[in-house]
């Protein structure tokens, strides 16, 4: 049963969507300013060292949590459906990340649309591990994650990091991913009633924005009809009542399908990237304990 603090961040998600929707008129500057805004209320654990750096060209933000390990890192790319969002309003996030996992989390900026198109923003994932490798990181050390759109980016990045025969990291984590820009899965009808976020109309516009005249189920845009052979270990979360909890799970089964050793966790009552709200979410805190356990798992051997 989902716990009584669960009501309160509904809410917010439900404070959130009518902000995007006050006014038809809004521009994506507008949505973006809204975005941070509300980010901006999520608190930021005060242990937390931030450092800006810039990685291949990609301006991102180190978030080291004291007991941070210095060769194990998580490259975390934000939501916002590869519109919105941004590395500094993430930082709440990297920071409980960071200490969950015990890892140093790099938030990273990829360009977003439309002002950059697909691929630019897996193309900045992409960039942003090889300046990990560059710097003597190990691929095994390293753990790709990302919530949203971000999720969608980590899995269409590592299926073309693949192709491109570079060392793949040693696992990926997507949570609430956006896998589907053709939106196909069942729970985009059976949620509509439930989800307090996400809404038709406003998925159909960010496929717009980030899909153009494409294809949606071009792999480059939409990795859940990619080849999914070949990737390392995947751990995929996604809230049982959001309407792009099918992405999430038609993207694991594929993955399994495909002999990767894929995990599916599902949260009970939780809604879209539930996970973000860790400064006051039991459930939040909990999902950041399973990465953690999947991150020791893969990173540490055991």
């Amino acid at each position: 049963m989902p716990s009584p603090e669960s009501e309160a961040v509904l809410r917010l998600n439900s404070e959130l969507r009518d902000a995007w929707l006050a006014d038809p008129n809004y521009t994506i500057e507008d949505l973006r300013r809204i975005f941070e805004e509300w980010l901006g209320q999520l608190a930021i654990p005060g242990n937390t060292k931030f450092t800006e750096v810039t990685c291949n060209g990609v301006r991102s933000i180190w978030a080291d949590a004291p007991s941070a390990d210095p060769d194990r890192v998580i490259v975390h790319f934000h939501s916002g459906g590869y519109v919105v969002g941004s590395a500094k309003g993430y930082r709440s996030f990297g920071g409980y990340l960071s200490g969950a996992t015990g890892c140093r989390v790099l938030l990273a900026g990829y360009r977003l649309a439309p002002d950059h198109p697909s691929p630019a923003g897996v193309d900045d994932g992409i960039a942003v591990y090889k300046w990990l490798l560059s710097e003597g990181y190990s691929p095994e050390k390293i753990v790709l994650c990302g919530d949203s759109g971000g999720g969608g980016l980590v899995l269409a990045a590592l299926q073309k990091l693949r192709d491109q025969g570079v060392a793949l990291p040693a696992a990926g984590i997507a949570i609430s991913p956006l896998t589907d820009f053709a939106r196909t899965g069942e729970s985009y009808q059976s949620n509509i009633p439930h989800d307090p976020l996400v809404t038709t109309d406003f998925l159909g516009a960010l496929g717009t924005l980030y899909c153009g005249d494409r294809d949606p189920r071009d792999p480059e845009l939409s990795p859940l009809y990619g080849d999914w052979s070949g990737l390392p270990p995947l751990l995929i979360l996604a809230g049982e009542i959001e309407m792009m909890r099918d992405d999430g799970k038609l993207a694991a089964q594929a993955a399994q399908r495909a002999g990767v050793d894929a995990t599916y966790f599902e949260g009970e009552g939780m809604a879209h990237i539930w996970t973000l709200y860790a400064d006051r979410l039991p459930e939040a805190r909990e999902g950041l304990a399973l990465i953690a356990r999947f991150v020791d798992r893969h990173t540490r051997g055991s």
